[in-house]
């Protein structure tokens, strides 16, 4: 072979087959035998071949990348994404399985009208072969812009309204009852909550699902302060239901950011966690281990969340949609369970 790679051709007097097969099994064409295929891969492997990415993408009509698109629709944009370890996890996750597979990940950002528009129109034009989502808004546009746009695309976090596309998601409301009846069963019968900003897409279940528990115990008044996902915002809110609700004795975060303000307040206060008040967050992220005291919290697996959002969107890739003429398309998607983690905040 002299000092040149080693090509198709090559590959071809190695597996015993024609340029032509090999070509196609490279290039993921399904009409070749299983037998053939493994000779072909055999051939590959032992001679060193390596396809030609720019050649390939002409075959394909594939990138070799898919976009990992961070969504919003509000001002606190910056804030909430380099401040919220959650961000971070979720690329933990996403990274290794598009690795196995050779995908390159592209990290896009639309934080606005103008962002959101650009972005459709890089991936309706191929910029990526499709779509991995994580919106920070319910009423965020942007899955159903590109579902229009036909780029194939999961959502982490079921979709909002009727836009038909792949997503992981947790049972926020199974996760926010767990809070509760940890609370009640640690004997708090006075209990508040710092809830998500409404916008967030986990706020009404994360709420309804805490109220709800305690309703069930005949507790049907739930005191709720508002937070951004953030330390100070857990302070702030905090600060809030003590002045106006100085009795609680348990209080329910919606993120554990938020429950790490809440205890830095009360620990300010001089009032003792969980002795007076026991505190529970959400998430269990490294927040949680940090804080002090560290937090009971309900755990969301988010980097296996992650890893099955791609696993998702690599099977739409590599398995296609199916023909207008044959059975409608059905998004895939999977749902995580919370698990309760007790620690000594609580």
């Amino acid at each position: 072979m002299g000092n040149r790679g080693p090509t198709l051709e090559d590959v071809a007097r190695e597996a015993g087959v024609s340029r032509a097969t090999v070509s196609r099994v490279v290039n993921g064409v399904r009409n070749v035998a299983p037998g053939i295929q493994q000779a072909v891969r055999d051939a590959v492997a032992r001679t060193g071949y390596t396809p030609n990415q720019a050649a390939r993408s002409l075959v394909t009509r594939r990138t070799g990348t898919v976009a990992l698109v961070l969504s919003a629709t509000g001002k606190a944009f910056a804030a909430r994404v380099f401040s919220d370890p959650f961000f971070g996890r979720v690329v933990d996750g996403v990274l290794p399985v598009l690795r196995e597979r050779t995908i390159q990940p592209v990290m896009l950002v639309a934080e606005s009208e103008e962002a959101r528009a650009q972005l459709v129109e890089y991936l309706r034009q191929g910029g990526a072969d499709g779509a991995l989502v994580v919106p920070l808004d319910a009423d965020d546009p942007l899955p159903a812009m590109l579902v229009a746009a036909d780029v194939p695309t999961v959502l982490f976090g079921r979709p909002h309204d009727s836009t038909r596309c792949g997503f992981v998601d947790l049972d926020n409301t199974a996760g926010a009852r767990l809070a509760a009846e940890h609370l009640w069963a640690t004997g708090r019968r006075r209990p508040a909550t710092i809830a998500a900003p409404v916008s967030a897409p986990t706020a009404p279940e994360r709420l309804d699902g805490f109220r709800e528990a305690f309703a069930a115990r005949g507790v049907t008044s739930v005191p709720v302060a508002r937070g951004r996902f953030s330390v100070d915002s857990g302070r702030r809110a905090m600060a809030r239901l003590l002045r106006e609700h100085p009795d609680i004795d348990g209080v329910f975060a919606a993120n554990d950011l938020m429950a790490q303000g809440a205890c830095q307040y009360l620990r300010e206060e001089g009032i003792a966690v969980p002795g007076s008040v026991a505190v529970v967050g959400f998430d269990d992220s490294v927040a949680a281990r940090r804080a002090r005291p560290q937090l009971t919290t309900v755990r969301q697996p988010v980097e296996r969340m992650a890893a099955a959002m791609a696993r998702l969107l690599v099977a739409e890739l590599t398995g296609g949609r199916p023909e207008p003429d044959r059975q409608p398309y059905e998004p895939a998607s999977k749902l995580f369970e919370p698990v309760l983690v007790v620690r000594e905040s609580t």
